[in-house]
């Protein structure tokens, strides 16, 4: 059972930011969101995660993509919401787009467990569709293949790759196809 790592991630990521997803100017970034917004758009992952791991982050939401599924990640979908100015109107936006969500998955690293909204989103999805799993990000190649994070993580499924396809490793140990996991 292959885990994502973060220099995997990160390589991928680093491609990903060459493309121009953080070198443009903030009209250009409104225009475009004005135009491609929806409040009826949907997607098959909300990916919660810290955004100290925004490189690899965006290369989790590429590899996610390459598989065809769809992503949802909040600074790159909503650019409109601000780190700086995080208030009521923050979390129904979030609320809104878990609800156009067929799933979550929750990005561990070694920033996730400093992060004040991914135990509000991983337990606000969890009570909305009942459809979360962890997707470790692990330091390297070398790195056990057993997942262990904070104590409540350990309530959930997470995700694998196996065979080139991602599947959700479930607690008791048995395995079933991503796609078919997110539309059961």
């Amino acid at each position: 059972m292959a885990l994502f790592t973060e220099r995997e991630l990160k390589g991928r990521g680093s491609v990903e930011a060459a493309k121009g997803y953080y070198q443009r100017s903030a009209s250009a970034i409104l225009r475009d969101n004005y135009k491609n917004f929806s409040h009826t758009k949907t997607y098959d992952v909300f990916l919660s995660h810290s955004f100290l791991d925004a490189e690899v982050i965006l290369g989790l939401k590429s590899a996610l993509e390459e598989k065809n599924y769809t992503v949802y990640v909040d600074w790159i979908e909503d650019k409109q919401l601000s780190r700086n100015n995080v208030n009521s109107e923050t979390a129904n936006q979030l609320r809104m787009r878990m609800k156009n969500c067929s799933s979550l998955f929750f990005a561990t690293s070694d920033n996730s467990s400093n992060s004040k909204w991914m135990p509000w989103e991983l337990g606000y999805f969890d009570g909305l569709k009942n459809k979360v799993a962890i997707i470790p990000i692990k330091k390297s190649s070398f790195d056990s293949n057993n997942f262990s994070g904070q104590e409540y993580l350990g309530l959930y499924d997470y995700v694998i790759e196996q065979y080139g396809s991602l599947h959700i490793q479930y607690l008791n140990g048995k395995t079933k196809r991503l796609q078919e996991w997110i539309k059961e």
